[in-house]
This record gives C-alpha cells, sequence and structure tokens, in this order.
C-alpha cells in the first residue's frame, strides 16, 4: 500500500536537511539550495500536496504575475534617503539610489546585500540599519 498524503507530510516535518534533499531528489530532482530546514520541509510538504490535489489556481498565478518581483526593502524611504549606523567604531552610511544601495561608491541590489559587505558577514539589511525595530 502507497503512502497516504498525509503520511508522507508528517515525515517530511521529521526529516533533516539531507534526508529532505534526498527526498526532494528522488521525486522532482536536484533539489533547491537552501540551508534552512524550515523552508526546505514547507517547500517539499507543498509540493507533495500539489503534485497530489493541484497547484496553484489560474486567478492566483495571474494575481501573482500581475503583482511582479517585489520591490527591495528599504525603497520606500525615496531615492536619495540615507540610512546610517555606528559599526564597529565607525559610521557607515548607505544611500538609496534608483538602482539599488550605495556604500562607499559600490552599487549593491538589496540592503542586505550593502549590510553584508559592510559587516563582512550575512546581514538582513533592514535589520541591519534598524528599519525591522520601527512599529
Amino acid at each position: 500500500m502507497s503512502e497516504s498524503i498525509e503520511d508522507m507530510v508528517a515525515r517530511i516535518a521529521t526529516m533533516d536537511l539531507d534526508d529532505l534533499r534526498v527526498f526532494w531528489g528522488q521525486r522532482f530532482g536536484a533539489p533547491p539550495a537552501l540551508r534552512s530546514e524550515p523552508i526546505m520541509r514547507r517547500l517539499l510538504a507543498w509540493r507533495v500536496q500539489a503534485e497530489a490535489f493541484g497547484g496553484l489556481d489560474e486567478t492566483t498565478v495571474k494575481a501573482l504575475a500581475r503583482n511582479g518581483a517585489p520591490e527591495a526593502e528599504g525603497k520606500h524611504l525615496g531615492f536619495g534617503a540615507r540610512l546610517t549606523r555606528n559599526w564597529k567604531g565607525r559610521k557607515v552610511e548607505v544611500v538609496v539610489e534608483e538602482d539599488g544601495f550605495r556604500w562607499e561608491d559600490q552599487l549593491f541590489p538589496s540592503l542586505s546585500a550593502a549590510a553584508t559587505a559592510i559587516a563582512g558577514t550575512r546581514w538582513n539589511g533592514p535589520r541591519f540599519f534598524g528599519l525591522r525595530d520601527q512599529p
């Protein structure tokens, strides 16, 4: 007897990242290059259920396509806005531009990319500049 979708989703919830990747590979081909178990579990559970019951309806697919790509977080501040922070004893400043975020004459596609360059380690840009702390 084959495993029910409910049992399969329950099993996915207990898998570690390596098991998730193996399961994905066996069922759907090359797995995404994710390092987050919770995200991988959600994606895999959705794929299994969508395969069994159908994916998004046509209206939802059209609505998502109509909305287009999301705007980089921080762009809502407007072009020319300056985000500043003291980092390791020095003041850093990033300027919002039409094509991205400028720090020290270098343009970054996202605030997170700029924050990562500044810090030297991966950072969430809005959190780095305190935008997530605001109500």
